[in-house]
């Protein structure tokens, strides 16, 4: 069967969907995007990306190109008309099409939607086989990565490197202060040297990833402690486990870093329970309180 795209307004098969080459997003990469996980016909924290996406779109000064309502009701139609439950679900918007000029469009057009679905894998449950490595680099991206912006130049170089060394994800650090931010695609965490879950605040530097704000809620419902706070290229490297989280990573053990092992190399007991929280989170069971 044919992937459907729905781009600005129509279903399409995706092999002839296109888009006007003077669109900003692809001359300036002037644009938002959001990724979804469907599992089991039902969207992952669909609130969260959400209202991400509208906080991103207004940091940018654009518009919601549809309301929430008809938003939602394209997401669900492009999952049915492509007869997946279990997948990730891109959206993008953009500033749509101008004449091409580095400043906003003079005369105001709409914005452009491109929404697309593709199927993954089952969800994990072997956290064991679920576990991958990392590399770490210096942080060259723009300074707001608070903004879920489509241009992405920094990440991609980033995750090639990685890919080249034979792991999953680059974790990123600044090159100043030897702070770590984020991964290139994720966002990281530690079990610090003392037992303590740590991930970077909230700030400018890194994403608000929605899957990183669902475990946080998950953690104080369980009553389990975290901070929110900086650690550094020599904290990580002494931590005692290690795991990213994204809407495809979902909690994701590392158990090496540059080569070296994260702890004694094996998924540590924190990890395995935040990874069985996290699972019963995205399969809607609420005993996480227990």
């Amino acid at each position: 069967m044919s992937r459907i795209a729905y781009v600005n307004g129509r279903y399409l098969d995706q092999r002839l969907a296109e888009v006007n080459i003077e669109d900003r997003g692809y001359q300036f990469g002037d644009g938002i995007y959001e990724v979804v996980h469907l599992y089991n016909g039902r969207f992952i924290d669909e609130d969260r990306h959400l209202d991400r996406l509208e906080r991103s779109l207004r940091e940018i000064r654009l518009p919601m190109p549809v309301s929430r309502p008809a938003l939602r009701h394209v997401l669900a139609e492009v999952a049915r008309r492509n007869r997946v439950t279990e997948g990730l679900l891109y959206m993008q918007v953009t500033r749509g099409v101008a004449r091409r000029d580095h400043a906003f469009p003079a005369r105001s057009v709409p914005p452009a939607l491109v929404v697309t679905v593709k199927r993954i894998a089952a969800y994990p449950t072997d956290v064991d086989r679920w576990a991958g490595a990392c590399i770490t680099l210096p942080d060259l991206r723009w300074a707001r990565r608070d903004i879920k912006s489509i241009n992405l130049l920094p990440n991609c170089l980033a995750r090639q490197a990685a890919r080249e060394q034979g792991a999953i994800e680059a974790i990123l650090f600044d090159p100043d202060s030897g702070t770590v931010t984020e991964g290139a695609a994720t966002n990281f965490w530690i079990v610090d040297e003392h037992g303590v879950i740590r991930t970077r605040h909230l700030d400018h530097v890194i994403l608000p990833g929605c899957t990183r704000g669902a475990l946080l809620a998950e953690l104080e419902a369980a009553g389990i402690a975290f901070e929110e706070r900086d650690f550094s290229i020599e904290e990580m490297r002494r931590a005692r486990e290690a795991f990213l989280t994204s809407a495809t990573s979902f909690v994701k053990p590392i158990t090496r870093i540059d080569g070296a092992p994260v702890g004694d190399g094996e998924v540590g007991p924190v990890v395995r329970r935040l990874f069985e929280i996290f699972a019963r989170h995205v399969k809607g069971d609420r005993r996480n309180a227990a």
